[in-house]
């Protein structure tokens, strides 16, 4: 059983030039920057541009169109938040669950004779798939590291390990992380149009936003984030995920001036292009760092390493912002800002972490009591703030047997101060186990990729074994879906406070571009529709 943990959040900004179709004498070519801060949420956004009325992040929402009532998918994680933006698609849609889940119907890594071959796999598109994890280049063996990131690859899945990599029964091959996405993505429009496209994130498995024919992204920069610095990884200390962050934000501005992300080659501004930041997650997520308090105040106001976090995004921003004005890009490019996910809990009294482990140790040892012979009953569990399994055994009564232990279990997790706090049903609110899993998915009962057991956990809960973390993400309470989203440029600026999707994102992105949104397979799928209020400005 393999229990994998993931930490990131969904943001993108905007500054918004306009809705209405270049004319003959207006050729200029129109660029997109999405921009998401990973566990931003709406509050933060809001709590921030009243405090710094002056800071660059006040003159997005100044000049543009805010969704005060955005909300992310479901689950609430980096991996589906991402894709939802850049598809239009929610899991059901797009196949993608989570970054580390599992697969009823593809082969194990490495398996080579696949006729007959026994189905059902981890599918870790995590940074276990870098040829060397441990390295900010992910194994490319480039000097000067870690400054010398830059001139990392732009072409991240030559450092993918494929013998690490799920097996298709089909064509007896591995599947890369684009092959696992069901539908299409802007990029991969943007490129059929003609445009050029970049983007950057943490790990070379987003080359899944390449989409299905892995050519969406022309220039992607992916730093691995899990990679080794100092006693711990880039997210371990915040000033590390700041400094991190900076390599990225340094490739946007290279792309800005037109030249690719390591500013080797002269390439023009891409029409698409983007980053996400993670500054602002681990200082939602860790106790303290650089002598700071992590999270929120009581109130849901940001804590001093919060704040710290959310004045260096404000500055790359700023930066982004005046080197668009710089190149005179500021009237034809739009910033999109949002976040792929959220965090929870905001309040930090409500805090209650649980060992899952424990919880699942014992859930596989009472399934082999009452079944002698059988495997142990969890094939997979991806827990942060919620519980999602798969199951080795998929009837309804295995499903129930899993749903029914993990609702009779009580106990002592610990709280914000580490003291014991009691918990009852596992930390769970609600439990989903079999077809009922698939109907709160929106999908047909068996699905391959589906999982057999959802968790939806009571406000506050975080499960962990230890005390490392006051904060996660990847379930579907407010604190991880309430995310910003502003759509910014030269108008002025305008509140949309009906709900809206970060889905919505991707047709908008097309639309600014001139492009169809109807292009997008999961914006059919879903009669995803633009964000509404664009022609106000």
């Amino acid at each position: 059983m393999s229990r994998i943990r993931t930490c990131s959040v969904l943001a993108a900004a905007g500054l918004f030039a306009t809705a209405v179709p270049a004319t003959a004498a207006q050729p200029e070519q129109r660029h997109v920057l999405l921009v998401s801060v990973d566990g931003l949420h709406q509050s933060d956004l809001a709590w921030y541009t009243a405090a710094h009325p002056q800071s660059a992040l006040a003159a997005l929402t100044g000049h543009g169109t805010s969704y005060t009532h955005a909300s992310t998918p479901v689950p609430s994680d980096s991996f589906p938040g991402m894709v939802a933006q850049v598809t239009g698609g929610n899991p059901a849609t797009t196949g993608v669950y989570y970054d580390a889940t599992y697969n009823h119907a593809l082969l194990p890594a490495g398996t080579k004779n696949c006729a007959g071959a026994q189905p059902g796999v981890l599918v870790d598109y995590t940074e276990d798939l870098d040829r060397n994890k441990d390295s900010v280049d992910a194994g490319q063996g480039l000097p000067n590291l870690p400054d010398g990131v830059l001139k990392m690859t732009g072409n991240p899945g030559t450092l993918i390990d494929p013998a690490k990599l799920p097996v298709d029964p089909k064509t007896c091959k591995p599947v890369y992380p684009h092959q696992y996405l069901r539908v299409n993505t802007v990029f991969e429009v943007a490129r059929q149009a003609g445009l050029r496209t970049a983007w950057s994130d943490k790990h070379p498995a987003y080359e899944m936003l390449s989409g299905p024919s892995g050519t969406g992204v022309q220039d992607l920069f992916t730093p691995e984030i899990n990679s080794v610095v100092g006693s711990g990884d880039w997210t371990t200390d915040n000033a590390a995920t700041q400094r991190y962050d900076g390599y990225k934000a340094q490739a946007v501005l290279n792309e800005i001036d037109g030249y690719d992300h390591s500013r080797t080659t002269q390439t023009g501004t891409p029409a698409v292009f983007g980053l996400n930041f993670q500054s602002v997650s681990t200082a939602q997520k860790l106790p303290v760092s650089d002598g700071l308090a992590g999270g929120y105040l009581p109130g849901g106001v940001p804590g001093p390493l919060l704040r710290s976090a959310l004045d260096f995004v404000d500055r790359q921003v700023g930066a982004f912002t005046a080197e668009l004005k710089r190149r005179h890009l500021d009237r034809s490019t739009t910033v999109v800002l949002s976040a792929k996910h959220g965090q929870s809990p905001i309040d930090p009294a409500a805090l209650t972490r649980i060992d899952d482990g424990a919880l699942l140790d014992g859930l596989n040892a009472a399934w082999r009591a009452a079944h002698p012979g059988t495997p142990d009953l969890v094939a997979q569990s991806t827990d942060d703030d919620a519980m999602l399994l798969w199951l080795s055994d998929r009837s309804p009564t295995a499903t129930s047997f899993a749903k029914n232990y993990l609702l009779a279990q009580s106990g002592n997790g610990n709280g914000i101060t580490g003291a014991a706090k009691p918990f009852v049903h596992s930390g769970l609110a609600t439990v989903h186990a079999g077809a009922d899993a698939a109907r709160y998915f929106g999908v047909r009962p068996g699905d391959a990729r589906v999982p057999d057991l959802v968790g939806v956990v009571v406000p506050g809960v975080v499960f962990t074994g230890g005390k490392s973390k006051i904060a996660e993400h990847g379930g579907a309470s407010a604190d991880d879906r309430a995310v910003p989203l502003v759509v910014s440029g030269t108008g002025r600026g305008a509140v949309v406070s009906s709900a809206v999707e970060t889905t919505q994102i991707a047709p908008t992105i097309l639309r600014l571009l001139n492009l169809d949104p109807r292009s997008l397979a999961a914006v059919r799928a879903e009669g995803t529709r633009v964000l509404p209020g664009l022609g106000r400005q």
